[in-house]
């Protein structure tokens, strides 16, 4: 995380006070670790419903010792406001007033990252998903707006262009969407809009487009394409592709990701504002291009051999090709994405060597 703690020094001299929703989810921990290895303070709400006190765990361990005390947890729910409201009440503004020296009583950025992700997962339970991604995010844009918050960036989605049939994705073009879990992400930035527009809360949505890295959870009906076919191959199990191999994702190493939330959380141009941006590389692979990338690097690394993957029929809800257009990023938040596929696949399979390699 070299290039991004970096960006902090090179975006703001001080300390800033951040509430991290999901912190113990895969991007929520790796946040944390980015922010905590700079020195700043960090509240990080999670019911663990998805994530994992171990990825907290580990993004501590991974930090100077003297920022782990830099970090107050809140087990809590987002559809609950009442467990909000623990992010901002007067505990926690004793704390940070006493962890900065007085400088801080308050949060000044949000990066919101809790939500239920998964398609397929919205299309078995639809409302669940509405419950966590609708209300949980109204949830916390209100009391961040009633309470005075800087900024708020959200974890947007690029399941949001729907059927939208041009490529590359750019942020104005969308189509209807095709699961459940697209249409949240499409309220979340109505939500965003309206909250900008009428009480002047300031809002990014960064379209995230196939993030992957470590402590990406590979286990679950719901596991993402990347860390559930690293985990198979590591462990010689069958690999599954859902049609023929030929969809196309935009993969995007969590590397870029914590880069992009730093800058639209710090960024002061105002243009910058009530927006939304893709968050990728801007580059297509296939399914079947994944699947030779990971099985030339694992048979490389620890010399064993991958066999053929077996092909089943397209999920329902999923898009068949994206490809984000990154200009308007690289325009306005000065995002520039430092990991391709073939470098963030070469760090991940070293974490998850760690993690699965000795089974």
């Amino acid at each position: 995380m070299d290039k991004s703690i970096k960006l902090i020094k090179e975006v703001e001299n001080g300390l800033t006070a951040w509430l991290i929703t999901g912190v113990a989810g895969f991007i929520g921990s790796n946040l944390l670790e980015a922010l905590l290895h700079q020195g700043q303070l960090v509240v990080g709400i999670d019911n663990f419903s998805t994530g994992f006190r171990k990825n907290i765990d580990e993004a501590l361990s991974a930090v100077p010792t003297k920022y782990r005390g830099n970090f107050k947890l809140i087990t809590g729910d987002i559809r609950n406001v009442s467990d909000i409201e623990l992010c901002f009440s007067k505990e926690t503004a004793v704390w940070l007033s006493e962890n900065s020296k007085g400088v801080k009583n308050g949060l000044d950025i949000v990066l919101h990252q809790a939500a239920l992700g998964s398609v397929p997962r919205s299309m078995e339970d639809p409302l669940t998903t509405n419950a966590v991604n609708i209300s949980g995010f109204l949830n916390v844009l209100d009391q961040s707006r009633q309470n005075s918050v800087k900024r708020i960036v959200y974890a947007a989605s690029s399941s949001t262009y729907g059927d939208h049939p041009i490529i590359p994705k750019k942020e104005e073009n969308i189509g209807k969407p095709l699961s459940p879990y697209a249409v949240t992400k499409l309220c979340n930035e109505l939500y965003a809009d309206v909250f900008n527009r009428s009480f002047g809360t300031q809002c990014i949505g960064l379209r995230y487009f196939n993030v992957f890295g470590k402590r990406q959870d590979p286990n679950g009906a719901y596991a993402a394409v990347i860390p559930k076919w690293i985990k198979s191959m590591l462990l010689a199990d069958e690999v599954v592709i859902n049609g023929d191999g030929q969809t196309t994702r935009d993969f995007c190493y969590i590397e870029n990701v914590i880069q992009a939330n730093i800058r639209a959380s710090l960024i002061s141009w105002p243009d910058c504002d009530q927006q939304v941006y893709n968050i990728a590389f801007g580059a297509q692979t296939s399914l079947n291009e994944l699947y030779n990338h990971l099985a030339q690097k694992i048979s490389a690394m620890i010399e064993m051999e991958i066999g053929s993957p077996k092909y089943v029929d397209f999920r329902p809800g999923d898009v068949l090709h994206s490809l984000a257009d990154i200009s308007k990023a690289k325009e306005y938040l000065h995002y520039e994405p430092t990991h391709d596929i073939e470098n963030g696949l070469k760090e991940s399979l070293s974490w998850y060597l760690k993690e699965f390699g000795s089974n």
